[in-house]
């Protein structure tokens, strides 16, 4: 039933019939957000949605894009303004016939989609994600920029521009990746003036400037679990501890964890309030940036995006729609 859904989803808005009830024993649908240098459309990540309708029969995946051409998606991980992308997003979503329908999604967010999606959430949030798993996100930001593969021309000659030219308006309103770069004092660990003024992604989701967005906080409070995947081998984030959150200083190597810091215990995103009701999990994986196996996706999908079991209940909450949009056709 699952490849009719490409046809159901341009037939669904013009049906007129009852809303769907769900039940709590249906999944909820999958939102998925790659990283820099993939696309929506890579065997890789729809393997892993395919792994996650395996593991829970019904979910319907959703792979996040900016634009429908995979090498234009692919561009824009590297090229663009994260403000307009994130919206963006959350219009496409919002306006999704299956997913504007639904209760709730799951999220799931590799590298930077990670705190792209904490960004949908915090910013609109419809529909409202229920639960969000990121995997080496860079939360807190990066310090260095990674490394390219030996072939990949795109993503050597945008990282040799971001170098020095960091904190300029042409860099911060077009090059991903210094969006989420955060520059801190060596002495204090504090973020510095220049991110504070000129970052014009990070700076503003973690609410770090001093007028802070309470919507920001109340929204990623309401997720019933955010659980945060670092590689304990990752050498392609600099620092890999900002995938909890905490603030490493790369001078002396300290790493102050997020609990002792001031966007947690002043609770400037709702991360507290989320660690108070035991929505909040550290994880950690072996092996580097993005070595992921079946085993620990299955276990993701099983432990964050498993409906509560129910005998004898097979089908999806959206199941309703696909046959009003069968009964539609038998009729044209």
């Amino acid at each position: 039933m699952l490849h009719l859904l490409p046809l159901i989803a341009a037939l669904v808005p013009f049906t007129t019939s009852t809303p769907v009830t769900k039940s709590d024993s249906d999944p909820l649908p999958l939102i998925i957000w790659h990283g820099l240098g993939d696309n929506y459309a890579a065997d890789g990540l729809h393997s892993v949605g395919d792994l996650a309708m395996e593991t829970n029969p019904g979910t319907f995946v959703y792979y996040i894009r900016i634009d429908e051409s995979p090498d234009s998606d692919k561009t824009a991980t590297f090229l663009g303004n994260l403000t307009e992308q994130v919206q963006h997003v959350c219009e496409d979503v919002a306006s999704h016939p299956i997913l504007s329908t639904a209760p709730g999604v799951n999220a799931l967010g590799f590298s930077q989609g990670g705190q792209f999606l904490r960004g949908y959430i915090e910013r609109c949030n419809f529909p409202p994600v229920k639960n969000l798993v990121t995997f080496g996100s860079q939360h807190n930001g990066i310090a260095k920029y990674q490394s390219c593969g030996s072939t990949d021309w795109l993503c050597k000659a945008w990282i040799g521009l971001l170098k020095g030219n960091t904190w300029s308006n042409y860099v911060q309103s077009r090059l991903v990746p210094a969006q989420y770069f955060r520059s801190t004092n060596e002495s204090t660990g504090e973020p510095d003036d220049e991110y504070l003024e000129y970052s014009n992604f990070l700076a503003d989701i973690n609410n770090e400037r001093k007028l802070k967005n309470a919507t920001y906080a109340k929204n990623l409070a309401s997720l019933d679990k955010f659980a945060m995947y670092l590689f304990e081998d990752d050498s392609t984030v600099v620092p890999k501890e900002s995938g909890w959150f905490a603030q490493t200083n790369l001078s002396s190597g300290h790493v102050t964890p997020l609990r002792e810091r001031k966007i947690y215990k002043e609770d400037w995103i709702g991360l507290k309030a989320l660690d108070e009701k035991g929505g909040l999990d550290f994880k950690t994986t072996k092996g580097g940036h993005m070595d992921l196996g079946d085993k620990i996706l299955i276990d993701v999908f099983e432990t964050y995006f498993a409906p509560p079991k129910e005998e004898g209940k097979k089908a999806s909450w959206y199941s309703g729609k696909i046959d009003n949009v069968h009964e539609e056709l038998m009729e044209l």
